[in-house]
Parts: C-alpha cells; structure tokens; sequence
C-alpha cells in the first residue's frame, strides 16, 4: 500500500508542474504510467511478486476508492451548467458520444477482431471522459485491469496528440474563441486536456471548452447504464452453466447512481468553496490511486499481446471525433 502512495502523490506533484499542466497530463494518466514503470522495476528486481493476481490492497483501490473518486466527481457538475451552452452543444455531445461508440464498438469487434469487453473500454475512453470513464464501465464490462490498461494508453497517446494538433487547427479555420471551445470540450478526451487546449486558445475558449466537456463528463451514468443493459446482460455464467435461454438480470452500478444524485445535490444546494475544495481533493486522490494501483499491477507482456488493435481503434475513433465534431459545429453554428 505504501508504495501506492508514493506513485500517487509523485503523480499529483508532477501533473502541477507547469510543462505538464500545459501538456494537459492530469494526474490519472501520470499515476498509471508510473504505477507500471515501478512495478516493471521492482518486478525485474524481484522485489514484487510476479504472480498476476493484484494484492488485497490494490483490489481495494482499484474497487473501492475508485467508486468513491468517480461519485464525488459528482460535486463538480450541475445540471444548470447544461443550459448554460444552449441546445446546440448538448446536441453536438450526444451525437459525437452515440457515433463514437456504436463505431467504435462494431468496428473494433467485427472488423479489428477485438474482444467486446477492450472494444468497449477503448471507445468508452474516446466518446465520454477518458480514463475515469473508462474506470467507471470496467465494473460493468468486468474486462479486468489489463484491457483498462490497455485502453487508458490509448487515451494517453491520442488525447496528448490533439493538444498539438487543436492550436494548428484554430489558425487555420478562423473559429470565433468561443465556438472553438465547444469543438474542444466535444472532442478531447480528458477533462485536463480540455482545459489546458482551451487556455491556449483564451480565455473565452477555456470557459467554453470546460462546460461543453462537463457535459460529456454528465453523461457517464447513462452510457454506463446502457452499455450494461444492450452489451453485457448476458454473463458469462450463462455460457458455463450452458444454458444460453436464461438471462441474468442487469446489475446496475450503484455508484453511478450515487454519483447522479451527488450532481443533483450540487444543483440544488451551493455548497461553501471548502468543502467543493476538499471533495475534490478525495476525488482526484482516490482517482489518483486506483490508476497508480491499475498501472503497478500491468505488465508489459499485456501490451504487447494487445498488440495494435487498440492503437488502430483509438486511432480511427481520434479522427471521427475531430471531423464529426468540426462538421456539427459548424453546421449547428453557422
């Protein structure tokens, strides 16, 4: 457990520094790098068990306080906030979260033969929040730590490309600042990344930009909720049992529903700026370590199995969300 705090407050220390605050590096995907380069190491050094079964501590983190992280991210979202854009911005999230995953899901698994439960995760982490949305299906996907991994790379690498990518692409089509924050909460995949591609816009394209993504960030619960009921009804212990005919019951993930009702606590009371300043300091902690706990428990070799696949799907998903966001921004802001 120990060593888990470490990772994780070297990753909260670090995502503050300024070159990494501009790359838009959160601490969640700085923890599960971290967590794997140290567990790599101390594996190799034979100072950790190489057993691939995570320890009672990294179970708790990568369980328990990830649900608790994810429910009071709750407190930072309001359902005011959604009215504040207007009609357009709500419908351009919807649409891009819809496309995102229905591509991303039949292509991953019908043309890139991926497994369902990595098809999902990896489009799940393009289409809603990243990593944290990612973490928050993995109960309902039940894919294990390795395809979470796995896919929060794939949110790493192609949401720290767009941050170079958005300021190249604001010179060149002469968006008003505003507009373009829209585009940059609607397509970028971590809320840190969001924030920092809209301060190198202004000041006006950062406001945008954070209350379009909260929005994504609001619709979690329901995508969750959804993937369980059209994906995953059937378990696996249908299949074992062999009797294909019964179906076991959704099991909804309590905490989602937690978390929406932290949102409409949020809406309805305004709660003082202490008590907003240490819920969110649980929340980026549990969040935090529950990536430093995902990453040490990875290896290398799951990677390397995964082998393109992943990289090809976030790819592609990289561009539907470039191209399908600037064209229903356009269109809908014209």
């Amino acid at each position: 457990m120990l060593h888990l705090l470490i990772i994780t407050l070297l990753a909260i220390v670090i995502a503050k520094q300024p070159l990494f605050n501009e790359l838009g590096l959160g601490s969640l995907p700085l923890a599960i790098v971290l967590g794997m380069l140290s567990g790599a190491f101390f594996r190799g050094l034979g100072f950790a068990s190489t057993d691939s079964t995570p320890s009672t501590s990294s179970l708790f983190c990568q369980q328990k306080l990830l649900r608790l992280g994810i429910i009071l991210l709750g407190f930072g979202l309001t359902f005011q906030q959604v009215a504040q854009l207007g009609w357009q911005a709500l419908v351009i999230d919807l649409a891009i979260i819809t496309l995102v995953l229905l591509i991303g899901i039949s292509v991953g698994i019908h043309c890139l033969g991926m497994s369902r439960e990595l098809a999902v995760l990896t489009s799940v982490g393009s289409a809603v929040c990243g990593a944290a949305a990612i973490m928050a299906t993995e109960p309902v996907v039940k894919g294990g730590h390795r395809q979470v991994s796995v896919a929060v790379a794939t949110v790493v690498l192609f949401g720290s490309l767009s941050l170079l990518l958005y300021p190249v692409l604001f010179t060149i089509l002469h968006i008003p600042s505003e507009q373009y924050g829209i585009f940059i909460g609607s397509t970028v995949h971590e809320v840190a990344q969001a924030v920092a591609a809209g301060q190198t816009i202004g000041p006006e394209a950062l406001q945008t930009a954070i209350m379009t993504k909260l929005i994504r960030v609001l619709c979690l619960a329901p995508v969750v909720i959804a993937l369980g009921l059209l994906l995953f009804r059937d378990k696996q212990a249908c299949n074992e049992s062999k009797d294909r005919s019964r179906k076991l019951p959704v099991t909804f993930p309590r905490f989602i529903g937690f978390f929406v009702l932290a949102v409409l606590v949020n809406s309805l009371f305004q709660l003082p700026e202490a008590v907003h300043g240490v819920i969110s300091l649980i929340s980026q902690f549990s969040l935090t370590i529950a990536m430093a706990a995902m990453g040490y428990n990875t290896r290398w070799s799951t990677l390397r199995e995964a082998g393109l696949k992943p990289i090809l799907l976030a790819a592609l998903l990289f561009v539907l969300l470039i191209s399908t966001g600037l064209s229903l921004n356009l269109l809908l802001y014209a």
